[in-house]
């Protein structure tokens, strides 16, 4: 593009891209307390048929759901695509239905568990906010 005369400007989104990034790291640290947690629930909380096995592969969708979101909301926000930016917020209404579930509608929820829902939550609302002003950005460069 040099060669042309032509500068590019920067688009990608810095605390889009931050949050992003510390999101992944909480949400590692909030898989193993998680998982610790349910262990204790297990061994010492009475629970009916398949609930504890029910929420315990819940958090594993999760994980699963988390990692599709913060991927495709780096690749979308560093290449300024706003497909990759859409599907990552598309990502993040499954993932806070499963924190919601996990913060009001869990079997047993500890006053932990509050703290690190209220947490990843807050990363769940951030990251709507700047992915949607993200894609207004990238979407306006492309016009």
């Amino acid at each position: 593009m040099a060669a042309e005369g032509k500068i590019r400007h920067l688009r990608s989104s810095a605390p889009y891209q931050i949050l992003l990034y510390f999101n992944g790291w909480f949400f590692v640290l909030y898989f193993h307390v998680e998982i610790a947690i349910f262990i204790w629930k297990a061994l010492s909380l009475p629970y009916k048929g398949g609930i504890l096995t029910a929420e315990f592969i819940l958090i594993f969708l999760m994980t699963f759901l988390v990692f599709l979101q913060i991927h495709y909301g780096k690749r979308g926000n560093l290449t300024e695509r706003v497909t990759s930016v859409l599907v990552s917020l598309l990502w993040i209404v499954p993932v806070f239905f499963v924190a919601l579930y996990f913060l009001i509608w869990q079997t047993y929820v500890l006053y932990l568990e509050v703290i690190i829902i209220a947490i990843e939550m807050a990363f769940i609302a951030l990251e709507l906010i700047f992915g949607i002003i993200s894609v207004i950005t990238f979407a306006r460069a492309e016009q």
